[in-house]
């Protein structure tokens, strides 16, 4: 409750005015409080905190996103909502130029996703004492797997059986060429922080190098699932994968060590007039304003001119 509270009438408007008892939140942006670091910089918890303060926090498992581009060769061309095939097998379709919203939908629909491993293969070497373990070749992990929610049409799974369906001859069952149906896919990680800026910013990616579907998996139903989802199992089978920013594919340069504060609105002390208001102390900013808005709307020159008073001094903010 206020110390003292009042209220005059001007323009036609109730202004009211009142001194608070609690200044406290008047002011949060610059309460020294908020610019203290906690406890010791120096300590080990103080270091820990800067480090993931210089990492712009931590990742999170939930920030992701997956990419699949299809080998032009692959054909496509079916959609199961319009039930119309396309016959004319004689152009190379591509799934970006028949049908893009379908294969988006499937890249929204992934529930879950692995990040590929990468191994360092050793034997056993000895020429005196203890015995070493020498490498002699890299492993990818060869295979990953993800889920997918399902619609009605189970248009995800649709999606995995027509490219399966160009590995292989539906009747003679005699396999494709392996460069016809591989393609390749990005996995991405997101940022984590609140801000519009950084939110869908991809931190990370990388790229997995031909790449086809090598199982689709079985689905399940039950009369006792009544609050599930059905969920499309797909193993994908790749051959490597590189990392999109550290082996400089596309040119991407990995993000900055510390972000940048996005400019999501402008100050409301802008301008000449608003710079004014905000010089007098809070409990007359909001009276002053109302007065202000009650004059942009009623005053004749503020109709005719947009609000401006005088031209050098701008709008009424």
């Amino acid at each position: 409750m206020a110390i003292l509270r009042g209220g005059v009438r001007i323009f036609g408007q109730d202004i009211r005015l009142g001194i608070p008892r609690d200044k406290s939140l008047v002011n949060v942006a610059g309460d020294k409080r908020l610019k203290r670091r906690p406890g010791n910089p120096g300590s080990t918890i103080g270091q820990f905190i800067s480090q993931v303060n210089k990492g712009e926090g931590l990742a999170r498992p939930t920030r992701y996103l997956v990419r699949f581009y299809l080998n032009p060769k692959v054909e496509m061309g079916w959609d199961p909502l319009k039930e119309i095939e396309i016959t004319d097998i004689a152009d190379e379709f591509n799934m970006e130029r028949t049908d893009p919203q379908t294969k988006r939908n499937v890249e929204m629909m992934c529930n879950k996703v692995t990040m590929p491993s990468r191994d360092i293969n050793t034997t056993p070497h000895i020429t005196y004492g203890p015995k070493r373990e020498m490498p002699y070749a890299v492993s990818y992990g060869s295979t990953i797997e993800c889920n997918f929610y399902a619609d009605k049409y189970l248009r995800q799974r649709h999606f995995f059986e027509k490219w399966q369906g160009n590995m292989f001859g539906e009747h003679s069952h005699d396999m494709n060429y392996y460069s016809n149906y591989t393609g390749h896919m990005d996995i991405y990680q997101l940022g984590a922080s609140g801000g519009a800026g950084d939110r869908d910013r991809i931190t990370y990616a990388v790229r997995l190098e031909e790449v086809y579907p090598e199982t689709i998996g079985s689905i399940e139903y039950s009369y006792g699932d009544t609050n599930s989802y059905v969920n499309v199992p797909i193993t994908l089978r790749f051959r490597k994968w590189q990392n999109l920013f550290a082996d400089d594919i596309w040119g991407v340069e990995h993000g900055a060590k510390q972000g940048k504060v996005p400019t999501v609105k402008e100050a409301p002390g802008s301008g000449l007039f608003g710079g004014l208001l905000s010089k007098l102390p809070p409990e007359l900013q909001r009276a002053a304003r109302q007065i202000s808005g009650a004059a942009k709307r009623n005053l004749p020159v503020g109709r005719v001119t947009g609000g401006r008073v005088f031209p050098p001094f701008g709008p009424l903010t």
